[in-house]
């Protein structure tokens, strides 16, 4: 996601300064034209606006405030730092206060979408933070972006992103779990699915997902263990302000056991592994 969206930024004009992990993985970039940083605070140090997205809360603690290489080292009052990760709204609110602390303007503004969405600019933003330096990022956001909704205040827009995660989830994981069991009732699999997906009981979630699932294509748009890292994370979002989320917890454990089962590189639809032969 993060390379996509750094060559729409370098195709709409901009100028682009990279880092990935691992480094081999940038190199298309560079080739098209993005400048190379050795270390996130060198990045950060470059640039006006830094964007990170990476996998947990883990990654974007190491990315932003390792001791050594942190792009908050690089930060210093009017840059814009950016979290476009899906992570816990405590984590980023304890990141937002460090940055602000430091007199660098903080947004999260975690992404809907997958592979074909970022590939055509289509994202939906989700912003929580100031709408001023919104506004002052809106240059770098809406390259990426159909639409840019703003949440609120920091950590509103983490939880809204795990919510929709957390539905996609619990959908893709039902829709599997009742056509296992229909085709273990006898009936023909595909005769199931076609009268499913006709009736209002099949979501747009579910239109998308039942073809993948019917031809059991399972290439990683959206990878599963990713699914139930989110799921673990709304779960603790949800603990967190009280709110009571059984259904959640459920399907989280799902999701573990199929990356328990090898399943955790697939895409979110490869959960239907665990339901049908």
């Amino acid at each position: 996601m993060g390379s996509r969206m750094a060559a729409n930024l370098l195709q709409a004009g901009h100028q682009v300064i990279v880092y990935n992990r691992t480094k081999e993985r940038a190199e298309s970039l560079v080739n098209a034209g993005t400048l190379y940083a050795a270390t996130p605070r060198n990045a950060a140090e470059q640039a006006d606006i830094i964007i990170s997205i990476v996998s947990n809360n883990e990654a974007s603690q190491a990315i932003w405030l390792d001791e050594n290489a942190g792009a908050f080292y690089g930060l210093c009052r009017g840059k814009i730092a950016i979290e476009s990760s899906t992570l816990t709204p405590q984590h980023v609110r304890e990141l937002a206060n460090k940055i602000t602390a430091s007199g660098a303007n903080f947004l999260e503004a975690p992404v809907v979408g997958s592979k074909p969405h970022i590939e055509k600019g289509e994202l939906i933003i989700l912003v929580g933070g100031d709408p001023v330096t919104m506004n002052e990022a809106r240059c770098a956001l809406e390259v990426n972006a159909s639409k840019i909704c703003h949440m609120g205040h920091v950590g509103s827009a983490a939880a809204m992103k795990l919510a929709i995660n957390a539905l996609m989830g619990i959908q893709v994981a039902a829709y599997s779990e009742m056509l296992g069991m229909l085709t273990k009732s006898g009936i023909n699999e595909k005769k199931a699915s076609e009268l499913l997906l006709s009736l209002p009981v099949a979501s747009p979630v579910i239109q998308r997902f039942a073809p993948l699932i019917q031809s059991r294509l399972f290439a990683p748009n959206f990878p599963l263990k990713h699914a139930g890292k989110d799921l673990g994370y709304a779960l603790e979002a949800a603990t967190a302000v009280g709110a009571p989320a059984p259904t959640t917890a459920a399907v989280k454990e799902i999701f573990a056991s199929a990356v328990r089962q090898d399943f955790g590189d697939d895409d979110i639809s490869g959960i239907a592994q665990l339901f049908l032969d």
